[in-house]
């Protein structure tokens, strides 16, 4: 009897160091799918938007700068090539710090809008920046056109619906085609000959739209009181007749 139930202990102990040692095994396992779930994820909804806004930047490497960069919040670098095979390269950091994926398609769907209105629907790197983080187009024959930005305008604390409304738009039919959307409320003008684009260069606090204030006037300058005339010398006193 005593050697069954010592056999029985035996027995059970083995089954607990079992499963013990199964324990670690089994967590590694799950968090390993658990990151690979999400990493599958993110790089499916990168994807999508490259995708989505490759026209818009003009390639897929801008429009991947595009979108990872206004998700996580990192300088955005895009590189752009003129008709005479001149290359330009932009950089601007997001005002509005990390976004979500579907804020990020928001954020690029109403900069296509607001610049479909201006009639540009191929813009440059530089034209695409201003539109997103602001700066002022100027054209051809010398008038401007200031963009707030979007991101800016964000960043400011508007909500996106506010943002649509600013620039004359419906937030739901820009999400449905911004292109479209933004040439119909340009009423067909056409801005073309953008002679220079300037972005908004937030280190040295300047902004396109930004108001200087006006100079506090200054105090007149202290007028000196004239001095008082001298009074004329009274007359020697005439002595009296007879005197």
């Amino acid at each position: 009897m005593r050697i069954h139930r010592f056999s029985l202990r035996l027995i059970c102990a083995s089954i607990i160091v079992a499963s013990a040692s199964a324990l670690p095994a089994f967590a590694q396992t799950s968090t390993t799918t658990t990151t690979t779930t999400t990493s599958t994820t993110t790089t499916q909804e990168t994807t999508r938007l490259t995708t989505e806004f490759t026209s818009l930047a003009g390639s897929n490497a801008n429009a991947q700068a595009l979108v990872n960069g206004l998700h996580n919040g990192t300088a955005v670098t895009l590189t752009s090539t003129s008709a005479t095979g001149a290359t330009t390269t932009t950089t601007f950091t997001p005002d509005t710090g990390k976004l979500g994926y579907g804020n990020v398609r928001i954020a690029l769907s109403l900069a296509e809008a607001s610049l479909a209105k201006q009639g540009i629907t191929d813009p440059t790197s530089a034209e695409l920046a201003a539109a997103l983080n602001g700066g002022t187009l100027v054209l051809a024959n010398g008038s401007t056109i200031s963009l707030h930005g979007v991101l800016a305008s964000r960043a400011a604390g508007q909500g996106w619906g506010q943002i649509a409304n600013n620039l004359g738009f419906k937030l739901g039919d820009v999400m449905r085609s911004p292109k479209a959307v933004g040439s119909a409320a340009g009423e067909g003008h056409v801005h073309t000959q953008v002679a220079r684009v300037e972005i908004v260069d937030r280190d040295a606090h300047t902004h396109p739209d930004h108001v200087s204030k006006p100079d506090i006037a200054q105090r007149p300058e202290h007028v000196d009181v004239p001095e008082r005339p001298e009074r004329p010398d009274r007359p020697d006193h005439a002595g009296r007749p007879g005197g």
